[in-house]
């Protein structure tokens, strides 16, 4: 299996681990380093089976060579797994890490880490013990910190230009926006939202974050299992990947689907089915980079927070100038998209 799916890749290089002592297996999956070093979080997940922990890597790899493409850094994009059989705690965590880090460091810079699904900047702390090519690391370790508010500032700038372009204002007030998943990002996202005046739906598996968005931002629960079928203005999608499929964009009652969740597409050609259903699609990959930038930016680039936030703000235009890109050449905003990175990929990014 892993044969046929490394057969079927279009990346550079992918680095293959079983870690005996955990009975976990490392992926690391470098996309493309045509701009620069590849730069992508680590995920701990459980998996059905080894080969699927593999195709996670390599798809999340090849997004996140067009999400750092079209945010304009000098980096190209990779994805690691961890597959564990359960994710560790403790002490047994922090050795897994460890043996990890040492993976990322034999690689030699082509491929730097940061956090990702069940990671945090307390793991980069102990990953940082064993390879400098990390970022997302803590404060007081002299990283970054949490890539979350960057990263629901700048879905909140996609939100509000497919608002402007499918409404005609970027005004929130009285807008119905449904938030699934409100982990970290989807938290943070709907404190904006609220703040903002929109009417704010939630849905999550997790009754108890649910619980407090509704507590905290006045927010109306969802059941998860209606959340895509529930009628609204913008469709948030913020917990997992592949939601928006064949089947389910049919079920969609919303005028934009604007989110932070990494390939939310479960093919990339299902985003031609939007347009017939007068839904507005912001690409995922676009909206969501506030967290790269700001790992990066700050930690590696050295750039000031004024500059952060300028670029976060800049999100805004870049989804602006896909919905552009789409109308004018009567195609799906995804692959206009594709073509706006096309496009960067061909040139040498500027370092600031």
């Amino acid at each position: 299996m892993f044969e046929e799916l490394l057969q079927s890749w279009d990346g550079e290089e992918a680095v293959i681990r079983y870690d005996a002592a955990s009975k976990s297996w490392f992926f690391i999956a470098v996309h493309s380093t045509r701009l620069g070093p590849a730069a992508g979080g680590t995920r701990m997940k459980s998996y059905p089976s080894p080969a699927e922990g593999l195709r996670d890597a390599l798809r999340l790899s090849s997004a996140m060579t067009r999400k750092v493409a079209a945010c304009g850094l000098p980096y190209g994009g990779g994805k690691a797994v961890i597959a564990v059989p359960e994710v560790p705690t403790a002490e047994a965590r922090r050795e897994l890490l460890l043996r990890y880090a040492a993976m990322v460091d034999a690689l030699g810079g082509t491929y730097h880490t940061a956090p990702d699904v069940n990671t945090n900047e307390a793991d980069m702390d102990i990953i940082s013990q064993r390879t400098k090519f990390v970022f997302g690391k803590s404060v007081a370790n002299g990283g970054s910190g949490s890539t979350a508010p960057a990263t629901a500032l700048g879905v909140l700038h996609g939100i509000r230009a497919a608002l402007e372009h499918a409404f005609g204002s970027s005004d929130l007030a009285c807008r119905t926006v449904l938030v699934q998943g409100v982990g970290d990002v989807g938290m943070r996202l709907a404190e904006h939202l609220a703040a903002a005046g929109a009417r704010l739906l939630v849905a999550d598996v997790n009754q108890q974050a649910v619980d407090e968005a509704c507590r905290r931002f006045g927010a109306t629960a969802v059941p998860a299992a209606e959340a895509l079928a529930t009628e609204c203005d913008v469709f948030a999608p913020c917990a997992f990947g592949g939601v928006l499929s064949q089947e389910s964009i049919p079920k969609l009652r919303c005028r934009i689907v604007c989110g932070s969740a990494n390939n939310q597409l479960l093919r990339d050609e299902d985003a031609d089915l939007f347009a017939a259903r007068g839904i507005l699609y912001a690409p995922d990959y676009i909206t969501n980079a506030g967290g790269v930038l700001h790992g990066l930016c700050i930690e590696d680039l050295g750039w000031t927070e004024a500059q952060l936030d300028e670029r976060i703000t800049g999100i805004g235009d870049t989804v602006r100038e896909v919905f552009r890109i789409a109308s004018t050449e009567d195609i799906s905003t995804e692959r206009a998209a594709e073509r706006l990175v096309a496009r960067r990929l061909g040139e040498r990014m500027p370092a600031g």
